[in-house]
């Protein structure tokens, strides 16, 4: 098994705020990052795929269609945007990194195996979002152990 990581950033505001709470939990909960007008980050993740190595190509994957891939499900859709007003899942859930970090594997699972089952099938092994240079969040899926990917 061969694993292959891939580094993206993108640049989004937002505002954590959960409308079932009151303006003082949010406030208490969230503190600044609740301000009413929202802020911004400057997001990097990391896109991790696992196989086996094609004997023909010698790579685990094209890098040209993950970074196509990319481009079209994940940042065409996040970067730049105010995810709470710009991205429709996010509208009614709160847009915490650990949000993000899951959505953003959600979106990228339909195009891996087993949805694309085979001999040379590369699986999406995880997601990794750096909110800040302190803390980032990982996100392997339901069913992959929690280890860092």
């Amino acid at each position: 098994m061969v694993y292959l990581t891939r580094r993206y950033r993108l640049s989004a505001a937002h505002r954590l705020h959960n409308d079932s709470l009151s303006q003082e939990e949010n406030a208490r909960l969230y503190g600044k990052c609740n301000n009413p007008r929202g802020h911004g980050h400057d997001y990097a993740f990391e896109v991790r795929v696992a196989g086996e190595v094609d004997r023909r190509t010698g790579m685990l994957m094209d890098l040209a269609v993950l970074d196509g891939l990319v481009e079209r499900k994940i940042l065409n859709r996040f970067d730049h945007m105010h995810l709470n007003l710009d991205v429709e899942n996010f509208r009614t859930k709160v847009p915490t990194t650990e949000n993000l970090c899951i959505e953003i594997y959600d979106l990228l699972l339909p195009y891996f195996s087993p949805a694309c089952p085979g001999p040379d099938a590369v699986r999406l092994d995880g997601v990794r979002v750096e909110e800040t240079r302190s803390n980032f969040f990982e996100y392997r899926g339901q069913n992959n152990s929690r280890e860092r990917i």
